[in-house]
């Protein structure tokens, strides 16, 4: 397995960075643990590929300041029965 873990970080990182997905939303189409999702893009591809890890960063940031706003958004949804 030496070679699959970058690949997949690589593979994380290019899909995050394509659809602005979180790391739970990745994790999900991926079917991993959001652990392992972010291990991958936060840590693992710094030293793969370390330009397109400030890329994904960059969203990852992006995704954490508008978090509370689905979180808000999920809650009117649940409340109004939808």
């Amino acid at each position: 397995m030496g070679n699959a873990v970058p690949q997949r970080s690589v593979i994380l990182g290019e899909h995050i960075l394509d659809t602005g997905d979180t790391v739970r939303a990745t994790a999900k189409v991926f079917k991993i643990s959001k652990s392992t999702v972010h291990k991958d893009v936060t840590e693992r591809l710094s030293h793969d590929n370390p330009q397109l890890y400030r890329l994904v960063k960059e969203v990852l940031e992006k995704n954490k300041q508008e978090r509370h706003i689905r979180g808000g958004l999920a809650t009117r949804k649940k409340y109004k029965g939808e």
